[in-house]
């Protein structure tokens, strides 16, 4: 893909000079005898035009490739979701709401809440019971802590693991990220959200907001669910992922 720009960009350069050249003596900003200096400065000046003009496309395309394969990843996670909801061997609605289904809201999507955070590894994690809406405390616990930027705040974030999903090899890898913004109760579920997470290899872990879903009990009270901690709680909108559900009463 450069080898292409860099190619395109020196034909433009080799074809482009006899007319540069005619263009200025037109215009009677070149002598009709040039100079050595004039001329070399001709061809400095149209090089340097042509490679910014290569790199600019090539960033431009490359930027809206990236951002389209983000959306396309988005979308498929939102059809997965709705597809899970409407099923009735996994979906957590009632009876009547499952009947009443057609599809969950999102927020749209936005690359600005997929952020790239640095990990901190808990070296030293004791378990703890994680309350719940119900008075099932399940076993979890602190993994690690995400450190990263939004909306100009320094914001730090734990991370968690459950003693029991670890146990199962499907879920050994999984990591548990409950939150509140300040959109809960408006435009999200008022109990907070919810994301799935993966251990990093390293110090960088993305945590991509616009994959935040709205735990069970939102849909239906049979569900017992995580209250996200208070340290979890953002002084920021976070207007990615799923919306509130309005069908749930």
């Amino acid at each position: 893909m450069i080898f292409a720009y860099l190619i395109s960009a020196w034909l433009v350069f080799i074809l482009g000079i006899p007319f540069i050249n005619l263009l200025l003596r037109s215009f009677g900003l070149l002598r009709r005898k040039k100079t050595g200096r004039e001329t070399e400065g001709i061809v400095i000046a149209w090089g340097v035009l042509c490679l910014a003009g290569a790199l600019t496309i090539m960033i431009s395309s490359c930027t809206t490739n990236s951002n389209t394969e983000y959306f396309e990843e988005i979308r498929v996670y939102k059809e997965e979701l709705n597809r899970e909801f409407a099923d009735t061997a996994s979906s957590p609605l009632t009876e009547e709401g499952l009947a009443r289904f057609q599809e969950l809201e999102f927020f749209p999507a936005d690359p600005e809440y997929c952020v790239e955070a640095r990990f901190v590894l808990n070296p030293d994690p004791d378990s703890f019971e994680m309350p719940t809406n119900t008075a099932r405390r399940p076993i979890y616990v602190k993994y690690g802590e995400a450190h990263f930027e939004l909306h100009g705040q320094a914001i730090i974030l734990e991370i968690y693991q459950s003693e029991a999903a670890k146990q199962i090899e499907e879920f050994k890898e999984y990591l548990f990220l409950p939150f509140k913004d300040l959109t809960n109760g408006n435009a999200s579920y008022g109990g907070g959200r919810f994301l799935d997470l993966k251990i990093p290899d390293g110090e960088v872990m993305i945590i991509d907001f616009n994959k935040a879903y709205n735990p069970y009990c939102a849909y239906n009270h049979k569900y017992s669910c995580p209250i996200p901690p208070e340290v979890n709680h953002m002084e920021i909108e976070i207007p990615a992922g799923v919306m509130a559900y309005k069908d749930h009463e």
